[in-house]
Protein backbone atom coordinates (compact mmCIF):
# COMPACT_ATOMS: atom_id res chain seq x y z
CA UNK A 1 0.00 0.00 0.00
CA UNK A 2 1.60 3.25 -0.98
CA UNK A 3 0.29 6.42 1.14
CA UNK A 4 -0.49 9.87 -0.08
CA UNK A 5 0.10 13.38 2.04
CA UNK A 6 -2.79 11.84 4.40
CA UNK A 7 -1.20 8.82 5.23
CA UNK A 8 2.22 7.83 7.50
CA UNK A 9 3.00 4.29 5.86
CA UNK A 10 5.45 3.33 2.84
CA UNK A 11 4.81 -0.19 1.60
CA UNK A 12 3.55 -1.99 4.75
CA UNK A 13 3.38 -5.85 5.75
CA UNK A 14 1.05 -7.29 8.11
CA UNK A 15 1.51 -9.62 11.07
CA UNK A 16 -1.43 -11.41 13.53
CA UNK A 17 0.47 -11.16 17.06
CA UNK A 18 -1.77 -12.51 19.87
CA UNK A 19 -4.64 -12.70 16.91
CA UNK A 20 -4.07 -8.80 16.56
CA UNK A 21 -3.08 -6.88 13.33
CA UNK A 22 0.70 -5.99 13.36
CA UNK A 23 1.92 -3.81 10.95
CA UNK A 24 5.82 -2.80 9.70
CA UNK A 25 6.83 -0.86 6.51
CA UNK A 26 8.96 -3.42 5.09
CA UNK A 27 11.99 -1.86 6.08
CA UNK A 28 11.35 -3.79 9.00
CA UNK A 29 11.10 -7.75 9.80
CA UNK A 30 8.66 -8.58 12.68
CA UNK A 31 10.19 -11.65 14.36
CA UNK A 32 8.24 -12.79 17.73
CA UNK A 33 5.96 -11.02 20.36
CA UNK A 34 8.33 -9.91 23.74
CA UNK A 35 5.57 -8.33 25.98
CA UNK A 36 2.14 -7.20 26.36
CA UNK A 37 0.44 -4.65 28.42
CA UNK A 38 -2.57 -2.64 28.88
CA UNK A 39 -1.12 -0.22 25.87
CA UNK A 40 -0.68 -2.80 22.98
CA UNK A 41 1.82 -5.68 22.21
CA UNK A 42 5.95 -4.99 22.22
CA UNK A 43 7.49 -7.41 19.35
CA UNK A 44 11.48 -8.25 18.21
CA UNK A 45 11.89 -7.17 15.22
CA UNK A 46 15.42 -6.42 12.97
CA UNK A 47 15.68 -3.11 10.81
CA UNK A 48 16.59 -3.86 7.44
CA UNK A 49 18.01 -1.05 6.55
CA UNK A 50 20.54 -0.81 9.34
CA UNK A 51 21.12 -4.19 10.24
CA UNK A 52 20.03 -4.38 13.76
CA UNK A 53 17.60 -5.21 16.07
CA UNK A 54 14.95 -3.80 17.27
CA UNK A 55 11.64 -3.60 19.47
CA UNK A 56 8.37 -2.51 17.72
CA UNK A 57 5.75 -1.13 20.22
CA UNK A 58 2.07 -1.26 18.94
CA UNK A 59 -0.01 1.56 21.13
CA UNK A 60 -3.11 0.06 20.52
CA UNK A 61 -6.56 2.56 20.35
CA UNK A 62 -4.27 5.57 21.38
CA UNK A 63 -7.17 7.86 21.58
CA UNK A 64 -9.73 5.91 22.98
CA UNK A 65 -9.06 8.03 26.34
CA UNK A 66 -7.61 11.75 26.37
CA UNK A 67 -5.08 11.03 28.97
CA UNK A 68 -3.28 8.01 27.60
CA UNK A 69 -3.37 9.78 23.95
CA UNK A 70 -1.65 12.78 25.69
CA UNK A 71 1.02 10.45 27.87
CA UNK A 72 1.71 8.91 24.28
CA UNK A 73 2.59 12.30 22.64
CA UNK A 74 4.48 13.12 26.20
CA UNK A 75 6.77 10.04 25.41
CA UNK A 76 6.96 10.70 22.02
CA UNK A 77 8.20 14.35 22.16
CA UNK A 78 10.31 14.00 25.19
CA UNK A 79 12.08 10.84 23.83
CA UNK A 80 12.73 12.96 20.67
CA UNK A 81 14.99 15.16 22.69
CA UNK A 82 16.73 12.80 24.88
CA UNK A 83 19.07 11.14 23.81
CA UNK A 84 21.58 8.67 25.82
CA UNK A 85 23.04 5.52 26.32
CA UNK A 86 21.03 4.71 29.43
CA UNK A 87 17.51 5.91 27.98
CA UNK A 88 15.41 3.92 25.65
CA UNK A 89 16.09 5.98 22.32
CA UNK A 90 13.25 6.44 19.60
CA UNK A 91 14.40 5.30 15.83
CA UNK A 92 11.26 5.62 14.31
CA UNK A 93 7.40 6.11 14.53
CA UNK A 94 4.91 5.18 11.82
CA UNK A 95 1.10 5.52 11.79
CA UNK A 96 -0.96 3.35 9.49
CA UNK A 97 -3.89 5.02 7.65
CA UNK A 98 -5.01 8.41 6.97
CA UNK A 99 -4.28 11.36 9.39
CA UNK A 100 -7.96 11.65 10.86
CA UNK A 101 -8.29 7.93 10.89
CA UNK A 102 -5.23 5.78 12.39
CA UNK A 103 -6.18 4.87 15.90
CA UNK A 104 -2.77 2.38 16.34
CA UNK A 105 0.55 4.34 17.08
CA UNK A 106 3.83 1.93 16.07
CA UNK A 107 7.61 2.93 18.02
CA UNK A 108 10.49 1.77 17.49
CA UNK A 109 13.07 1.34 19.53
CA UNK A 110 16.32 -0.37 21.40
CA UNK A 111 15.57 -4.22 21.79
CA UNK A 112 16.48 -4.90 25.78
CA UNK A 113 16.30 -8.43 26.98
CA UNK A 114 14.20 -7.92 30.16
CA UNK A 115 13.70 -5.30 32.98
CA UNK A 116 14.73 -5.17 36.39
CA UNK A 117 12.03 -6.65 38.12
CA UNK A 118 11.84 -9.72 36.64
CA UNK A 119 15.98 -9.66 37.57
CA UNK A 120 14.97 -9.25 40.82
CA UNK A 121 12.05 -11.86 41.20
CA UNK A 122 14.94 -13.97 39.37
CA UNK A 123 17.00 -16.85 41.89
CA UNK A 124 19.77 -14.85 39.76
CA UNK A 125 22.57 -13.95 42.51
CA UNK A 126 23.55 -10.36 42.34
CA UNK A 127 26.66 -9.49 43.84
CA UNK A 128 27.10 -5.87 45.26
CA UNK A 129 29.65 -5.13 41.63
CA UNK A 130 26.27 -5.87 39.76
CA UNK A 131 24.02 -3.36 42.12
CA UNK A 132 26.48 -1.15 41.64
CA UNK A 133 26.91 -1.19 37.61
CA UNK A 134 23.23 -1.24 37.54
CA UNK A 135 22.68 1.88 40.21
CA UNK A 136 25.63 3.71 38.32
CA UNK A 137 23.57 3.56 35.13
CA UNK A 138 20.53 5.04 36.04
CA UNK A 139 22.21 7.72 37.81
CA UNK A 140 23.68 8.29 35.05
CA UNK A 141 20.63 8.27 32.98
CA UNK A 142 18.21 10.49 35.81
CA UNK A 143 21.64 12.82 35.74
CA UNK A 144 21.00 13.58 32.01
CA UNK A 145 17.05 13.64 32.10
CA UNK A 146 17.19 16.07 34.87
CA UNK A 147 19.95 18.37 33.36
CA UNK A 148 16.93 19.00 30.51
CA UNK A 149 14.64 19.96 33.67
CA UNK A 150 12.87 16.80 32.88
CA UNK A 151 11.41 15.26 35.88
CA UNK A 152 10.55 10.95 35.29
CA UNK A 153 7.98 10.57 38.02
CA UNK A 154 7.61 6.81 37.49
CA UNK A 155 10.64 5.24 38.44
CA UNK A 156 10.37 2.01 39.27
CA UNK A 157 12.24 -1.90 38.42
CA UNK A 158 9.70 -2.50 35.62
CA UNK A 159 10.44 0.76 34.10
CA UNK A 160 14.32 0.11 33.85
CA UNK A 161 15.34 -2.50 31.05
CA UNK A 162 18.43 -4.57 31.35
CA UNK A 163 20.49 -6.83 28.87
CA UNK A 164 22.29 -9.95 29.93
CA UNK A 165 25.87 -7.71 29.72
CA UNK A 166 23.77 -5.57 32.05
CA UNK A 167 22.89 -2.41 30.38
CA UNK A 168 20.45 -0.42 31.74
CA UNK A 169 17.98 2.04 30.12
CA UNK A 170 15.08 3.94 31.76
CA UNK A 171 11.91 3.91 29.86
CA UNK A 172 8.46 4.83 30.04
CA UNK A 173 8.38 8.87 30.00
CA UNK A 174 4.15 8.61 29.98
CA UNK A 175 3.91 10.14 33.33
CA UNK A 176 7.25 12.49 32.99
CA UNK A 177 6.82 16.84 33.41
CA UNK A 178 8.62 19.16 31.80
CA UNK A 179 9.68 21.81 34.07
CA UNK A 180 8.14 25.42 32.79
CA UNK A 181 9.49 28.45 34.34
CA UNK A 182 7.18 30.03 37.22
CA UNK A 183 6.72 33.14 35.36
CA UNK A 184 5.35 30.95 32.21
CA UNK A 185 3.71 28.38 33.59
CA UNK A 186 2.32 27.41 36.63
CA UNK A 187 -1.15 26.84 36.00
CA UNK A 188 -1.22 22.67 36.12
CA UNK A 189 -0.81 21.46 39.71
CA UNK A 190 1.62 17.94 39.86
CA UNK A 191 -0.39 15.26 41.05
CA UNK A 192 -0.41 12.53 43.27
CA UNK A 193 -1.67 9.28 40.74
CA UNK A 194 2.05 9.17 39.37
CA UNK A 195 4.25 6.18 40.21
CA UNK A 196 3.75 2.89 41.72
CA UNK A 197 3.04 3.06 45.33
CA UNK A 198 5.52 0.96 46.65
CA UNK A 199 8.04 3.91 45.00
CA UNK A 200 6.16 7.30 45.61
CA UNK A 201 8.16 10.11 47.84
CA UNK A 202 6.37 11.07 50.84
CA UNK A 203 5.68 14.11 49.46
CA UNK A 204 3.80 12.78 46.39
CA UNK A 205 1.72 10.70 48.52
CA UNK A 206 1.26 13.63 50.93
CA UNK A 207 -0.28 15.68 47.47
CA UNK A 208 2.16 18.39 47.68
CA UNK A 209 1.26 20.83 45.34
CA UNK A 210 4.23 20.96 43.42
CA UNK A 211 7.29 18.66 43.46
CA UNK A 212 10.56 18.13 41.48
CA UNK A 213 14.01 16.33 40.93
CA UNK A 214 13.92 14.93 44.44
CA UNK A 215 10.85 12.81 44.21
CA UNK A 216 13.04 10.79 41.34
CA UNK A 217 15.64 10.23 43.99
CA UNK A 218 13.49 8.83 46.62
CA UNK A 219 12.38 6.34 43.87
CA UNK A 220 16.25 5.81 43.04
CA UNK A 221 16.82 5.16 46.66
CA UNK A 222 13.72 2.57 46.92
CA UNK A 223 14.60 0.59 43.91
CA UNK A 224 18.55 0.81 45.59
CA UNK A 225 16.98 -1.12 48.22
CA UNK A 226 14.90 -3.69 46.52
CA UNK A 227 18.44 -4.52 44.67
CA UNK A 228 20.39 -5.00 47.55
CA UNK A 229 16.96 -6.77 49.17
CA UNK A 230 15.62 -8.36 46.81
CA UNK A 231 12.41 -7.45 47.65
CA UNK A 232 10.40 -4.12 48.07
CA UNK A 233 11.58 -1.59 51.07
CA UNK A 234 7.84 0.19 51.76
CA UNK A 235 5.53 -2.93 49.80
CA UNK A 236 2.21 -0.35 50.90
CA UNK A 237 -1.27 -1.57 50.66
CA UNK A 238 -2.50 1.89 50.12
CA UNK A 239 -1.30 5.63 50.16
CA UNK A 240 -2.31 5.41 54.20
CA UNK A 241 -0.03 2.48 54.78
CA UNK A 242 2.57 3.41 52.35
CA UNK A 243 3.18 6.70 54.90
CA UNK A 244 2.97 4.17 57.78
CA UNK A 245 6.01 1.94 56.40
CA UNK A 246 8.22 4.84 55.69
CA UNK A 247 7.73 6.93 59.27
CA UNK A 248 8.20 3.58 61.05
CA UNK A 249 11.29 3.36 59.34
CA UNK A 250 12.55 7.06 59.19
CA UNK A 251 11.12 7.90 61.99
CA UNK A 252 8.09 11.28 62.73
CA UNK A 253 8.94 13.82 60.40
CA UNK A 254 10.09 17.36 62.02
CA UNK A 255 6.96 19.83 62.44
CA UNK A 256 8.55 21.90 59.90
CA UNK A 257 8.23 19.52 57.52
CA UNK A 258 4.84 18.48 58.88
CA UNK A 259 3.45 22.06 57.83
CA UNK A 260 4.31 22.15 54.03
CA UNK A 261 2.06 19.43 53.59
CA UNK A 262 -0.71 21.35 52.43
CA UNK A 263 -3.43 18.77 52.61
CA UNK A 264 -5.08 19.09 55.72
CA UNK A 265 -6.73 14.83 56.25
CA UNK A 266 -2.91 13.79 55.62
CA UNK A 267 -1.65 16.23 57.86
CA UNK A 268 -3.61 14.93 60.08
CA UNK A 269 -3.02 11.15 59.43
CA UNK A 270 0.41 11.72 59.90
CA UNK A 271 0.46 13.62 63.19
CA UNK A 272 -1.88 11.20 64.56
CA UNK A 273 0.96 8.36 64.22
CA UNK A 274 2.87 7.48 67.43
CA UNK A 275 5.56 9.27 67.37
CA UNK A 276 9.06 7.45 66.22
CA UNK A 277 12.76 7.36 66.19
CA UNK A 278 14.03 6.52 62.58
CA UNK A 279 15.43 2.48 62.94
CA UNK A 280 18.83 2.03 61.62
CA UNK A 281 18.85 0.41 58.26
CA UNK A 282 21.55 -1.35 58.66
CA UNK A 283 20.06 -3.65 61.67
CA UNK A 284 16.90 -5.23 59.87
CA UNK A 285 15.64 -3.40 56.48
CA UNK A 286 19.38 -3.54 54.82
CA UNK A 287 21.50 -5.73 56.58
CA UNK A 288 23.51 -6.93 54.26
CA UNK A 289 24.23 -3.63 52.56
CA UNK A 290 27.85 -2.30 52.48
CA UNK A 291 28.68 0.89 54.52
CA UNK A 292 28.68 2.89 51.29
CA UNK A 293 25.46 2.11 50.08
CA UNK A 294 23.95 2.24 53.94
CA UNK A 295 25.22 6.11 53.09
CA UNK A 296 23.59 6.58 49.91
CA UNK A 297 20.44 4.76 50.95
CA UNK A 298 20.33 7.53 53.76
CA UNK A 299 20.87 10.41 51.91
CA UNK A 300 18.34 9.04 48.94
CA UNK A 301 15.60 8.21 51.51
CA UNK A 302 14.96 11.45 53.69
CA UNK A 303 11.62 12.51 54.67
CA UNK A 304 12.52 16.15 53.31
CA UNK A 305 13.09 16.39 49.91
CA UNK A 306 14.74 19.32 50.59
CA UNK A 307 18.07 17.15 52.11
CA UNK A 308 17.98 14.57 49.88
CA UNK A 309 21.13 14.22 47.49
CA UNK A 310 21.10 14.71 43.10
CA UNK A 311 21.91 12.42 40.99
CA UNK A 312 25.10 14.02 40.39
CA UNK A 313 26.20 14.52 43.80
CA UNK A 314 25.42 10.68 44.05
CA UNK A 315 27.38 9.70 41.45
CA UNK A 316 30.53 11.51 43.26
CA UNK A 317 29.86 9.08 46.18
CA UNK A 318 32.75 6.88 47.03
CA UNK A 319 30.86 3.80 46.86
CA UNK A 320 31.05 4.77 43.06
CA UNK A 321 34.06 5.58 42.89
CA UNK A 322 35.62 2.77 40.50
CA UNK A 323 32.47 3.61 37.91
CA UNK A 324 31.90 7.35 37.80
CA UNK A 325 33.88 9.28 35.44
CA UNK A 326 32.52 12.94 35.29
CA UNK A 327 33.92 13.29 31.18
CA UNK A 328 31.69 10.30 29.99
CA UNK A 329 28.37 11.41 32.43
CA UNK A 330 27.15 13.80 30.12
CA UNK A 331 24.64 16.59 30.72
CA UNK A 332 22.10 18.77 27.99
CA UNK A 333 20.38 22.20 28.44
CA UNK A 334 16.92 22.01 29.17
CA UNK A 335 14.51 21.18 26.70
CA UNK A 336 12.64 23.45 25.04
CA UNK A 337 9.18 24.11 26.87
CA UNK A 338 7.66 25.83 23.29
CA UNK A 339 7.53 21.75 22.28
CA UNK A 340 4.79 21.57 25.29
CA UNK A 341 2.55 24.08 24.55
CA UNK A 342 -0.40 21.33 24.38
CA UNK A 343 0.48 20.60 28.56
CA UNK A 344 -0.90 24.13 29.19
CA UNK A 345 -4.21 24.87 26.60
CA UNK A 346 -7.58 23.21 27.00
CA UNK A 347 -6.89 20.73 23.98
CA UNK A 348 -9.81 18.47 22.61
CA UNK A 349 -8.83 14.65 20.97
CA UNK A 350 -8.64 16.39 17.58
CA UNK A 351 -5.40 18.75 18.82
CA UNK A 352 -4.01 15.40 20.33
CA UNK A 353 -4.21 13.63 17.40
CA UNK A 354 -2.87 16.39 14.88
CA UNK A 355 0.23 16.86 17.56
CA UNK A 356 1.14 12.60 17.23
CA UNK A 357 0.98 12.67 13.52
CA UNK A 358 2.85 15.60 13.38
CA UNK A 359 5.44 13.87 15.74
CA UNK A 360 4.91 11.00 13.53
CA UNK A 361 5.70 12.79 10.04
CA UNK A 362 9.27 13.82 11.69
CA UNK A 363 10.44 10.61 11.02
CA UNK A 364 9.69 10.65 7.74
CA UNK A 365 10.86 13.81 6.16
CA UNK A 366 9.23 13.96 2.24
CA UNK A 367 5.64 13.61 3.93
CA UNK A 368 6.38 15.47 6.46
CA UNK A 369 7.12 18.72 3.74
CA UNK A 370 3.69 17.03 1.55
CA UNK A 371 1.37 17.87 4.71
CA UNK A 372 2.73 20.50 5.25
CA UNK A 373 2.47 21.80 2.19
CA UNK A 374 -0.81 20.97 1.49
CA UNK A 375 -1.98 21.93 4.41
CA UNK A 376 -0.97 25.53 4.04
CA UNK A 377 -2.70 25.31 0.34
CA UNK A 378 -5.89 24.17 1.69
CA UNK A 379 -5.57 26.89 4.34
CA UNK A 380 -5.73 24.83 7.28
CA UNK A 381 -2.10 25.06 8.97
CA UNK A 382 -2.30 23.35 12.67
CA UNK A 383 -1.53 26.51 15.22
CA UNK A 384 -1.29 25.10 18.92
CA UNK A 385 -1.58 29.04 19.55
CA UNK A 386 -5.07 28.77 18.57
CA UNK A 387 -6.62 26.62 21.98
CA UNK A 388 -6.59 28.66 25.00
CA UNK A 389 -4.25 28.94 27.76
CA UNK A 390 -5.59 27.32 31.15
CA UNK A 391 -7.13 29.32 33.78
CA UNK A 392 -4.88 28.52 37.08
CA UNK A 393 -6.30 25.53 38.34
CA UNK A 394 -8.29 24.52 36.15
CA UNK A 395 -8.48 20.75 34.38
CA UNK A 396 -6.92 20.17 31.09
CA UNK A 397 -10.41 18.62 30.04
CA UNK A 398 -13.73 17.22 31.60
CA UNK A 399 -14.72 14.05 33.48
CA UNK A 400 -16.88 13.40 29.44
CA UNK A 401 -13.85 14.43 27.82
CA UNK A 402 -11.31 12.41 29.44
CA UNK A 403 -13.72 9.43 28.35
CA UNK A 404 -13.00 9.77 24.63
Amino acid sequence: MRSGAGKVDSEMASYVVHGTKFQAPKRFTVLEPVGQGAYGVVCSGHDEEKREPVAIKKIENAFEHLTFAKRTLRELKILRHLRHENLIDIRFVYLPGERDRFEDIYVVSDLMETDLASVLKSPQPLSDEHCQFFFYQLLRGLKYVHSADVIHRDLKPRNLLVNSNCDLKICDYGLARVRYPDEVFSTCPMTEYICTRWYRAPEVLSSWADYGKPSDMWSVGAIFAEMIRRKALFPGKNTQHQLQLIISCLGTPEKDVLRKIPNDKCRKFIASLPATTPRPLEEEIVPNASPGALDILNKTLCFNPVLRITAEKTLDHPYLALLHCPEDEPIRSPLDVGDFEFERRKIDMDALREEIYMEGLRYDKPRQEQYLAEARRKGRVYNIADYRLLAPGESQYSSDEEGG
